[in-house]
C-alpha cells in the first residue's frame, strides 16, 4: 500500500473486505443498539428501524448494516441532505455533538411515525460524514393512535410533523424540543424510551467509526468508502448490461384511498439502454385525496428495493442508483408535496414495489417472481384500561411471498420493503389486552405455480377489556397479487369485524376501516392474502403437490383442480397424479 500526494492509497482486496465488513459492523451494532433499548415493540421486536453513514456533502448513503430497513437506504440520503440543506439555507453552525431531529415525509420520506436522528461527525475541526438513524415511533399524534388514520385528507391528521431541528448542540440536549414531542404523543414514555435509544446508538456509532478512523486513519477509510460506491455503480450498470434493451410495461393496482371507493393505477415503463435504466411512472394515477400518496424521495427508495431483490448481492449504497433515471411526475400520487396525507405510505411501495416485478418479467422471467402479499394490514387497538391509562396497539402482519425460479414463495412472510420481523404473539399479548386465537397459515391462499406462491395467514383477536377502537389500514382486498411466468394470483386479504347485529362484517373500503368499536369478549379475523405463484401449475412435480395437501398448505379440492386437471381437457384429471394424491389420502 502507497500513498503519493493528492492520491488515495491503494486499497488491497483483502484489506477492502475487511475495512466493508468493519464499516457495516458499525451500522448492525447501531441497529442492535437501538433494537435492545427501544420502548415499544414496532422497533424492539419488528426492527422497523435504520442507520447508516452518509456523505458530508450529498447525504448519500454510503454504508448501511445489514438488519437495517433496505427501503430507507434511499430514503435516509434524501433525508441527511435536507438536514444538509437546512444548515445551508439558515446559515446554522454545526458543532460536535450536534443532533438534528425530525420527521417531515415530503423531505426525508416514509411517513410521521418515522422519526429521524442525523448527527455530524468531524474530524480535526472538519465534517467527515453524518451518521444517522431513523425508527419508528409508536404514537406520534394526529387523529388515529398509531398514525395509521385510513380517512386521513391532510397529513396535520396524521400527526405532528417536525422540520429538521437541533435536538443536541454541543451534547447538550435541548429539553424543550423533548417536551414538545412528549406532549404530543399518547404514549410519552415509549416516545422518550425510544427517542434517547436512538441518541445511545449513534453515540455508539460515533465511538466505533473514531475506533476505525485511529486505526487506518482518513485518507484509507475515505477511500475505502469512494471504492465502495464506484463498484456498486459498476455492478449495477453490468446487471442492466446484461438486459435486453427496450422498454416493457407493467401496471397494478390500489384498491381505493380510503376516501373514494375508486382503484389508483400504478403504472411502470422500464427504458433500457446499454447500462441505462429509466423508471418511468407518467401513467400512474394523479395524487388523491386520502393517504396513499407518497413523495418523490419515498418512491425512489421502493424503487431501490424491488431491484435488490432482483439483484440480491447489489450492496446498500447510493452507488446502486447511479446507472437509474426516475421519471416521477409532480402530479402524481407517487410524488406529492405537503400537505397531501402520505400516512399510508407503505401500501404504495409494496405496489411499487409489484409492478417493478412484473416488468422485468416481461423481460426476462427467471430474474423475477410472483408478487408478495402487498399490504402491511396496519391494525390499530386502543383504548383505556381500568385503572385508567391508554394503551395502543400498533402492529403489522405477514403473508404469503411470491414463487420464483427456484423455490416456492415463503410462507407467512413480513412485506418485502424491509427485513423487518412480525411482532411475536407472546409479545403482543403480554403488552396489550388482547387474546390470539388464531395465529395460522391459510390454506389455499398462495398462487399455483411451477413453484406455489407462499400462503397467507389467518389471525383471530379478541378483546380483553372493556372497549376498544380499530383501525384497519390494508389493501390487496379488491385485486390478488399477481403471479408471472403463467403462475396464478395469491387470495385477497379479507378482514371481519362485529357488526351491530353482531354478525362478522366487511368494511365499506374492503380493506380500510376506522370509526370500528370493540367490546369485551369481541373479535377481529384478518386473513392476509397469499403470494403470487411463479410458472404453469400443471408442470409442479406432482409429489411437492402431495406433500403440499400433507401439510395442509393446498387443499385436496385445489390440488386437484389447479395441478392435476390437464389444460385442455375440460378439466379431465392426470391418473398418474391423481393416484399418488389417494395414497396419501
Amino acid at each position: 500500500m502507497t500513498q503519493t500526494k493528492n492520491k488515495r492509497p491503494e486499497i488491497s482486496p483483502i484489506l477492502m473486505a475487511v475495512l466493508k465488513g468493519r464499516l457495516e459492523q458499525i451500522a448492525d451494532e447501531m441497529d442492535a443498539t437501538l433494537f435492545r433499548s427501544a420502548f415499544n415493540p414496532i422497533i424492539a421486536e419488528a426492527h422497523d428501524a435504520s442507520h447508516g453513514l452518509y456523505h458530508r456533502e450529498t447525504g448519500e448513503t454510503l454504508i448501511q448494516g445489514k438488519s437495517g430497513l433496505p427501503v430507507f437506504v434511499g430514503a435516509m440520503a434524501f433525508a441527511v441532505k435536507s438536514v444538509i440543506d437546512r444548515v445551508q439555507a439558515k446559515n446554522i453552525v454545526i458543532e460536535p455533538g450536534d443532533i438534528f431531529i425530525f420527521n417531515d415525509p415530503y423531505e426525508g420520506g416514509t411517513h410521521l411515525s418515522d422519526f429521524k436522528l442525523v448527527k455530524p461527525y468531524f474530524i480535526d475541526g472538519e465534517l467527515f460524514c453524518y451518521l444517522a438513524s431513523v425508527g419508528h415511533w409508536h404514537d406520534v399524534g394526529g387523529n388515529v393512535p398509531g398514525n395509521y388514520n385510513p380517512v386521513a385528507t391532510e397529513c396535520y391528521q396524521e400527526g405532528m410533523l417536525i422540520p429538521p431541528v437541533k435536538l443536541a448542540s454541543s451534547g447538550v440536549i435541548n429539553q424543550d424540543i423533548v417536551d414538545i414531542l412528549q406532549s404530543n404523543s399518547r404514549l410519552p414514555e415509549s416516545l422518550y424510551g425510544d427517542l434517547n435509544a436512538q441518541v445511545s446508538a449513534l453515540e455508539l456509532g460515533v465511538k466505533r467509526l473514531s475506533e476505525i478512523l485511529d486505526e487506518y486513519g482518513r485518507d484509507i477509510i475515505e477511500g475505502v468508502l469512494d471504492q465502495l460506491k464506484n463498484s456498486a455503480a459498476q455492478l449495477m450498470a453490468s446487471y442492466i448490461r446484461d438486459l435486453p434493451d427496450g422498454c416493457y410495461s407493467a401496471d397494478d393496482w390500489l384498491d381505493n384511498d380510503g376516501i373514494t371507493d375508486q382503484e389508483l393505477m400504478i403504472s411502470l415503463d422500464i427504458t433500457i439502454s446499454g447500462e441505462n435504466l429509466t423508471l418511468d411512472f407518467s401513467r400512474t394515477s394523479s395524487a388523491c385525496a386520502g393517504p396513499v400518496n407518497i413523495s418523490r424521495s419515498t418512491c425512489i427508495a421502493s424503487c431501490y428495493v424491488a431491484l435488490k431483490h432482483i439483484f440480491k448481492d447489489v450492496p446498500a449504497n447510493a452507488g446502486v442508483l447511479d446507472p437509474i433515471d426516475f421519471i416521477i411526475p409532480e402530479d402524481s400520487l407517487l410524488n406529492v408535496k405537503r400537505p397531501k396525507p402520505v400516512g399510508g405510505y407503505t401500501e404504495t411501495i409494496l405496489r411499487v414495489i409489484d409492478v417493478i416485478f412484473q416488468a422485468v418479467a416481461n423481460i426476462d422471467p427467471t430474474k423475477s417472481n410472483g408478487c408478495a402479499y402487498g399490504t402491511i394490514n396496519a391494525l390499530s387497538l386502543a383504548g383505556f384500561r381500568e385503572n385508567g391509562s391508554r394503551w395502543v396497539m400498533f402492529s403489522f402482519f405477514g403473508g404469503g411471498h411470491g414463487g420464483n425460479p427456484e423455490r416456492d414463495g415463503l410462507n407467512h412472510g413480513n412485506a418485502p420493503i424491509s427485513t423487518a420481523t412480525i411482532p411475536p404473539l407472546e409479545i403482543l399479548e403480554a403488552a396489550y389486552p388482547i387474546k390470539f386465537n388464531q395465529w395460522a397459515l391459510r390454506q389455499d391462499s398462495g398462487g399455483a405455480g411451477l413453484n406455489r406462491g407462499g400462503c397467507g395467514s389467518v389471525y383471530e383477536i379478541e378483546l380483553l377489556e372493556e372497549r376498544a377502537d380499530v383501525f384497519l389500514f390494508g389493501e390487496r382486498g379488491k385485486l390478488p397479487p399477481l403471479g408471472i411466468n403463467g403462475g396464478a394470483s395469491g387470495s385477497l386479504s379479507e378482514f371481519y369485524y362485529p357488526g351491530t347485529d353482531g354478525k362478522p362484517t366487511c368494511p365499506p373500503m374492503v380493506s380500510k376501516g376506522d370509526g370500528i368499536k370493540l367490546e369485551k369478549g369481541q373479535k377481529l379475523l384478518l386473513k392476509t392474502p397469499g403470494g403470487g405463484g411463479y410458472g404453469n401449475p400443471k408442470e409442479r412435480d406432482a409429489d411437492k403437490v402431495v406433500e403440499d395437501v400433507r401439510l395442509g398448505y393446498v387443499s385436496t379440492e385445489s390440488a386437484l383442480q389447479d395441478y392435476f386437471c390437464h389444460l385442455d381437457d375440460k378439466g379431465i384429471l392426470d391418473l398418474e397424479k391423481t393416484n399418488k394424491l389417494r395414497k396419501v389420502l
